[in-house]
């Protein structure tokens, strides 16, 4: 079982952690708002994500892709999300000490963000579906996996938000705050394109 979670912890490590819609814009809020403002956007993402995985695990995503009008909306929604967050990201102001006048996203707008992210479907359906911890016990193997994986989930995407904090210590100039923001949302925007696809 060691072997099959250490599987498991690299997949995850790989997939969830790689650079996607959640990720991008957790690094994003970090740089634009600091990662005490980005806290309920994380709380948003980690539960909406989990929430995911919980679709996931239960099958529910292949009776969604089986009916491909209702497929369609949701990754139409989710894209016009999170180009609206990709705006919100470019026109936040250069990050000040104790700035607080502009108003960072929520944990409504992470958790739509995560429930709504194509990647994340994708993502957790690879890890969930290539791995098994337990022989012969589906409960059991369901059961581990997804609180292995919530683990992940929370470890993960609080790495994107720190790191996009720690960015943002560099970024007190507003030219090249202006530039991080821009360059954040351009790849949020990419990010989509390529879930979406």
């Amino acid at each position: 079982m060691l072997a099959s979670l250490a599987a498991l912890l690299f997949a995850s490590a790989a997939l969830m952690g790689s650079p996607g819609p959640a990720t991008l814009s957790l690094a994003a809020i970090g740089a634009a708002f600091g990662a005490g403002r980005g806290l309920p956007y994380l709380a948003g993402i980690v539960l909406g994500t989990a929430g995911v995985l919980l679709i996931v695990a239960s099958g529910l995503t292949a009776a969604v892709l089986a009916m491909p009008a209702l497929a369609n909306v949701i990754t139409f929604v989710a894209a016009a999300y999170i180009v609206y967050l990709a705006w919100r990201i470019a026109t936040a102001p250069p990050l000040k000490q104790g700035d607080t006048q502009a108003r960072a996203p929520s944990f409504a707008a992470g958790f739509l963000l995560a429930i709504a992210n194509p990647k994340a479907y994708a993502a957790i359906g690879a890890v969930y579906s290539g791995n098994t911890l337990v022989e012969g016990d589906v409960f059991a193997d369901a059961a581990l996996k997804i609180l292995f994986l919530a683990g992940m989930i929370l470890v993960i995407n609080s790495m994107w938000l720190v790191f996009g904090s720690l960015v943002s210590r560099f970024l007190r100039d507003p030219r090249w705050s202006r530039v991080a923001n821009i360059t954040f949302a351009a790849l949020l925007l990419v990010s989509v394109v390529f879930a979406v696809l």
